[in-house]
């Protein structure tokens, strides 16, 4: 067995969980999340792409339904005991098979919660599981309760995201030491990732973003590279993990010479990211850091340039996305605490001149304010 953290932390969470169990008045937890089997018991596996589920009673019995791939992975990484495999076959049955193990575990017509939204709980897997889950209890959607314990960090997982960072300070090194007219995106990226692997990290849970000239506008992964102009703009946005903890960085590298629009949009986003900092501390809402981010790109009169989010939770999430709940955006009431951890990024795009900026970086959240976790520097890159 490897487990990253030491028992006692697990024992901790599943502590923590089973009393939110009970604050929700639910008897037992259906978990199809990957992220909330992570945190309580290490299980870590892409195997959740196929049909999957951890079952926890309100006295901390649990068992986890997987296949036979995963019996070895959940031994391997997890404190799960009581392992149940259904079987791969032209006229398998996985709902059945965890309908029965809903009721072996004593939940048969008692208040059973269930992680909706999850991407190991697809719609088509929801419509053949719901009649079986009716008959055996009550159902309803639990699919924020562990999602809400992990959004603070114990001092083992704020460790884990300072190592996180130190690997994505090695990525941005290695960006700006690569990116420079003529070189291939592709290659900025190898050196970026090589970074990270190379000191003992993780793939990222989705693909990092590297978009230049007009496609550097883009706040989303595409196909395709390119070679650097002499004149060019190279977006980077990307994560580094470090046993699936993540955090997040962004810039933009500015090839040639830089005109004025750059330097104002430069400015604007290194302004706006002092003043998110600056509102991100304990007691203040998610909502009111969106509004500060705001306040200076409209002062700068960049308000159709903006986005209408601006960073999001940070923590240890699988695949398809690192981003993690919830999100910086207007009259968003989640109040920050202390251990939290954000991603804050400033992003203007103006899609007829066709430039862009971006600058962001991962913080945690102290008992006055937050600290940033990484040591590279914010000034403006130009190569």
């Amino acid at each position: 067995m490897v487990l990253h953290f030491a028992r006692e932390e697990y024992d901790a969470r599943v502590k923590k969980t089973l009393e939110s169990m009970e604050a929700a008045g639910i008897d037992g937890l259906l978990m199809f999340r990957q992220e909330s089997m992570y945190y309580l018991t290490g299980y870590d596996t892409t195997g959740f792409v196929m049909f999957q589920c951890l079952v926890l009673r309100s006295d901390g019995r649990m068992a986890l339904l997987t296949r036979s791939a995963d019996l070895r992975q959940a031994a391997y990484t997890s404190t799960i005991e009581d392992v149940r495999v259904w079987v791969d076959s032209d006229t398998t049955d996985p709902y059945s098979d965890l309908a029965r193990l809903v009721g072996e575990m004593g939940l048969t017509g008692k208040r059973i919660g269930v992680e909706l939204e999850a991407y190991g709980l697809n719609a088509a897997h929801w419509e053949q599981l719901k009649p079986e889950l009716d008959a055996t209890g009550t159902i309803s959607d639990a699919s924020d309760l562990v999602t809400r314990l992990r959004l603070v960090k114990s001092p083992p997982e704020l460790a884990f995201m300072k190592n996180s960072a130190e690997l994505g300070d090695a990525a941005h090194r290695a960006g700006r030491d690569t990116a420079a007219a003529g070189v291939f995106t592709g290659d900025v990226l190898a050196a970026m990732q090589g970074a990270v692997f190379s000191g003992d990290g993780d793939y990222p849970a989705t693909h990092w973003i590297a978009g230049s000239g007009p496609s550097a506008l883009l706040v989303r992964y595409h196909t395709g590279r390119h070679h650097l102009e002499t004149q060019d703009q190279l977006m980077l946005e990307y994560a580094s993990s470090y046993r699936h903890y993540h955090t997040a960085q962004m810039y933009t590298v500015l090839i040639g010479e830089v005109d004025d629009e750059h330097q104002a949009m430069y400015d604007a986003c290194r302004e706006a990211l002092a003043a998110c900092e600056d509102a991100v501390r304990p007691g203040k809402t998610m909502g009111e850091v969106f509004d500060a981010h705001a306040r200076v790109m409209d002062d700068h009169g960049f308000r159709d340039h903006r986005l209408n989010a601006c960073g999001y939770s940070m923590g240890s999430t699988f695949p398809p996305n690192w981003m993690d709940w919830p999100m910086f955006f207007h009259g968003n009431p989640v109040v920050i605490e202390a251990n939290m951890v954000f991603f804050l990024h400033m992003i203007l795009v103006n899609a007829e001149t066709d430039h862009g900026m971006a600058l962001g970086r991962t913080v945690a959240v102290t008992q006055q304010g937050c600290e940033s976790l990484h040591r590279a520097p914010l000034d403006l890159v130009v190569r």
